[in-house]
């Protein structure tokens, strides 16, 4: 080699942009042909973080641009109470994504891609007419509006299923993710998994069918033969967990509805 060649300049090579550092876009298929350009999911849109502080927002359309699970996450901040605590969105989603992955073996990107795909509405109905004659119209719904329905939808199922509920919103998102990816609307399994082994035990289960939580009232002929004469009707929660736990809970009195 002479002094005026050069050696060529070495190219370094660009690592894979992996979600969280654990899931790649690589893989992630878009089998709905009509959402492909409102998923971002694969090749530029992919991110370490679904937090880009993107400006998505300042003009229409714009947020189609917006990585999907980042849309995810800003979904989950709703209602007022959790407005701009991101950063907690940011630690539900990848919490999630985690029990996605135990639970299915399947990449959570799939997952979440195929769980928007099943749940946008195709069709919907629109108001024709004036004030005094109005009918309803059947009309297409647009991919955009399709993919900001499935998000919404599967986010409010989510928040609705953790409240009052001894489950984590992650383990709601997860499971809502989950079957509307498979395409049902409920899991198979209750929550949480009773063991039968304990039905002889002072922790004994619900009865099939049953709800965990079983409604002990007094009955009219007793009320009316107590010392209250029917002023005060006594009810008692009794749970599967009571025996395990300590005492049943303490009698509640209620006033009659009649």
């Amino acid at each position: 080699m002479t002094e005026w060649e050069t050696a060529a300049p070495a190219v370094a090579e660009t690592p894979d942009i992996k979600l969280f550092g654990k899931w790649s876009t690589d893989d992630v298929q878009i089998n709905d042909i009509s959402l492909q350009d409102y998923i971002a999911v694969k090749e530029k849109y992919a991110k370490y973080l679904p937090h880009s502080a993107g400006r998505y927002a300042a003009k229409r359309f714009r947020k189609a641009q917006c990585p999907i699970v980042e849309r995810l996450t800003n979904s989950m901040m709703m209602h007022g109470r959790n407005n701009g605590k991101k950063l907690m969105t940011v630690r539900i989603v990848k919490h999630a994504f985690e029990i996605i992955h135990l639970l299915t073996g399947e990449n959570p990107l799939q997952v979440l891609v195929n769980a928007i795909i099943n749940s946008g509405p195709r069709e919907d109905s629109t108001r024709i007419g004036r004030a005094g004659t109005v009918r309803r119209q059947a009309v297409d719904v647009s991919p955009l509006r399709r993919v900001n329905q499935a998000i919404w939808l599967l986010c409010t199922g989510a928040r609705e299923a953790a409240f009052r509920n001894i489950k984590t919103i992650a383990e709601c998102l997860a499971d809502e993710l989950i079957n509307a990816a498979k395409g049902t609307s409920s899991p198979k399994t209750p929550w949480p998994p009773f063991s039968r082994s304990l039905a002889s035990g002072p922790c004994q289960t619900a009865p099939h069918g049953a709800s965990p939580h079983t409604l002990q009232t007094t009955s009219s002929s007793a009320a009316r033969s107590s010392p209250d004469r029917g002023h005060r009707q006594t009810r008692r929660v009794v749970s599967p967990w009571s025996g395990c736990s300590g005492p049943l809970t303490p009698a509640i009195p209620l006033a009659l509805s009649r």
